[in-house]
């Protein structure tokens, strides 16, 4: 809305008829004291205000508007047929006006200008509401970003504080197991000594008295490797610093120690140029004693048993990547010609306590494949298996040559 202001009415009369005829809403006041009371109560977009006026004229007007937060910056434009002179030009603008137009007024360029600063005014309202909803904008998303770094800093202190829980937890049910292991080894170690002194000193002429004496010797056994199996697996949560490994030198010490067993089922062991890694090497040496123990024993009683194991560099973390001399990771596979098993229990055979032949035919605990996964993953790699029955299986190993910590 324009607000025209003068003290002579018809003027009024003539200048709204001219406006309304451009559909421009209007609204007027005949003397500076009442156009102050109304510019106050009601928002204008532009006022048209005559200089000279009895009582308060329009610089005076103007003056007190430009000195208001309010009314400063409300576009004024003067209207003077009598103060035409340069030096009340030079006063209208200096007390804020945007334009001094005098009188007789050229009809058309008034209403171009009036028009112009309406324009501007849209313009101005839009970019003010722009920047209030950008200001709102803005105070939201610093209190989510705010809400979101406190609640950030709670969580992390909430898994710290269950991570040092955790790692207590741990350590406690490592010394569990080894006093549980420790107790429970003590009485089967005792059992076995006393039944091997009944058995030769009181049964040695009872054919059927040793075969059950000999059974009850084979379960204590098998009782003592499964304890021995489970403490090793609950070690291995425990952190160890790894070191420079030469997995040649890990490699030899196992055959080393399967050479009875290696000439008893006169096997064929081939290997080819392990790598050095970074690593625990007591961890990776019962991994190659479980891989190449199994081999042994599901040999399948065949004349020649042939285990091969390979290494080479890969470019990737992958089972199938591509070989590289200047790869990060390495490929290892322990192979065998004993009596493999069906891929579609691929899952099972890495899952504690599961085991896929029967127990009676092959001795075993079912943790040997489960401790090697998780000695594997302890180290940031991969383990897998390929195999068809009766054609052997190739246990497949993915490791990096450098520690890497895992997240």
């Amino acid at each position: 809305m324009i607000l025209i202001v003068d003290d002579i009415r018809a003027n009024i009369i003539a200048l709204k008829k001219t406006l309304e005829l451009h559909n421009i809403e209007v609204d007027t006041a005949e003397s500076g004291e009442e156009a102050l009371k109304k510019i106050l109560q009601i928002n204008y977009c532009l006022i048209i205000m005559d200089v000279q006026m009895p009582g308060l004229d329009g610089f005076e007007v103007v003056k007190i508007l430009s000195g208001n937060k309010k009314t400063k910056d409300i576009p004024v434009i003067f209207l003077s047929a009598l103060n035409i002179e340069k030096k009340y030009i030079f006063k209208g603008y200096e007390t804020g006006a945007v334009e001094y137009i005098t009188k007789p007024v050229d009809t058309d360029l008034l209403i171009l200008k009036v028009k112009t600063f309406l324009k501007i005014y849209e313009q101005q309202n839009e970019l003010k509401e722009m920047k209030e909803l950008l200001s709102k904008e803005i105070k939201i998303r610093k209190e989510a970003q705010d809400n979101l770094e406190v609640k950030i800093t709670e969580r992390t202190k909430e898994l710290i504080l269950k991570n040092e829980e955790l790692e207590l937890k741990n350590h406690e049910l490592q010394q569990f197991a080894w006093v549980v292991s420790h107790d429970l080894n003590e009485p089967i170690r005792k059992i076995q000594i006393f039944i091997k002194i009944i058995k030769d000193l009181y049964l040695a002429k009872d054919d059927k008295a040793v075969d059950y004496v000999n059974r009850t010797i084979k379960s204590a056994e098998r009782m003592q490797t499964l304890i021995t199996d489970l403490l090793a697996y609950s070690r291995l949560s425990s952190k160890v610093q790894p070191e420079k490994t030469d997995l040649n030198e890990v490699l030899q010490e196992v055959l080393s120690d399967f050479d009875y067993l290696i000439e008893r089922k006169n096997a064929t062991i081939k290997t080819n140029v392990l790598p050095t890694i970074d690593s625990i090497p007591s961890q990776l040496r019962q991994v190659f004693q479980n891989l190449i123990g199994n081999a042994l024993k599901f040999s399948n009683n065949t004349e020649n048993p042939v285990i091969e194991i390979t290494s080479e560099l890969i470019e990737t973390k992958d089972f199938d990547a591509k070989p590289s001399p200047d790869g990060s990771y390495c490929r290892i596979i322990v192979k065998d010609n004993g009596i493999g098993f069906d891929e579609i229990y691929l899952d099972r055979i890495f899952i504690i306590f599961q085991s896929l032949n029967d127990r009676q035919s092959y001795e075993g605990t079912g943790i040997g494949l489960a401790i090697a996964k998780k000695i594997i993953e302890k180290h940031n790699g991969l383990i897998t298996a390929k195999s068809q029955i009766g054609k052997g299986a190739s246990f497949i190993m993915v490791l990096p040559l450098e520690y890497q910590e895992i997240k």
